[in-house]
């Protein structure tokens, strides 16, 4: 920052609380650097002025620690998420032909206002276990075009109703689809279809009748 004598006598007089760190070696440097040149102007800085910017080194060191402690503090953030996760979460034991319900966070096909749309629907069985993380039910009705196949995140078990509490609540209708092993190579409907590439062949998304196996491609 370059002074001329007007602003140095300036700062002299009305900030006298910092002439020792600023305004006077800025007006040392400037007689210096009229009397006696360029050479002498530096070695009066070198002196007299209190370095404000980082050099190269003091930047390095500054840059290594804030990485160090970026580093740091994302490695404790991932352990204490690690951590509370392995607390709270645990391994589903759903079952085949369980009852489950099934948010409707995702769902945006059910008629209604959104403010009044159930948090859950259901209950629906269980047709398959595909892993300990996604389950397929049977979908009917206005739910009938989703995928069958949900995360367990999604679920949560079904529990009827205790009649002797509720003896006016009335259960809704449950279907439970049919499993049959002769049914295996009955194709249910088409979903969609895909072309090749480099051949001149049609493949197409069939979904089957029996839910227990999943949607494949056929020539």
């Amino acid at each position: 920052m370059a002074l001329t004598m007007a602003g140095a006598l300036y700062y002299l007089h009305y900030n006298w609380h910092i002439r020792h760190q600023f305004v006077i070696p800025q007006v040392k440097l400037l007689l210096c650097w009229r009397k006696n040149g360029t050479q002498d102007s530096q070695q009066t800085l070198r002196n007299d002025l209190i370095e404000i910017h980082p050099t190269a080194s003091g930047f390095k060191i500054m840059l290594y620690k804030v990485k160090h402690h970026a580093k740091q503090s994302m490695n404790d953030a991932f352990d204490y998420a690690k951590e509370k996760w392995h607390k709270s979460h645990k391994v589903p034991d759903f079952k085949v032909e369980d009852l489950v319900l099934v948010s409707t966070l995702n769902l945006n096909n059910i008629k209604g206002p959104k403010k009044l749309k159930d948090s859950y629907v259901g209950p629906l069985v269980i047709v398959a276990l595909h892993g300990i993380n996604e389950v397929p039910v049977e979908l009917s009705g206005e739910l009938e075009n989703k995928h069958p196949t949900l995360p367990v995140s999604l679920i949560k078990p079904y529990q009827p109703a205790d009649k002797e509490l509720f003896p006016l609540r009335n259960p809704a209708p449950l279907t439970v689809p049919p499993v049959e092993q002769n049914e295996d190579n009955k194709i249910r409907k088409f979903i969609k279809e895909r072309r090749l590439r480099g051949k001149n062949q049609i493949e197409y998304l069939v979904r089957y009748r029996n839910p227990v196996h999943k949607d494949e491609w056929l020539a």
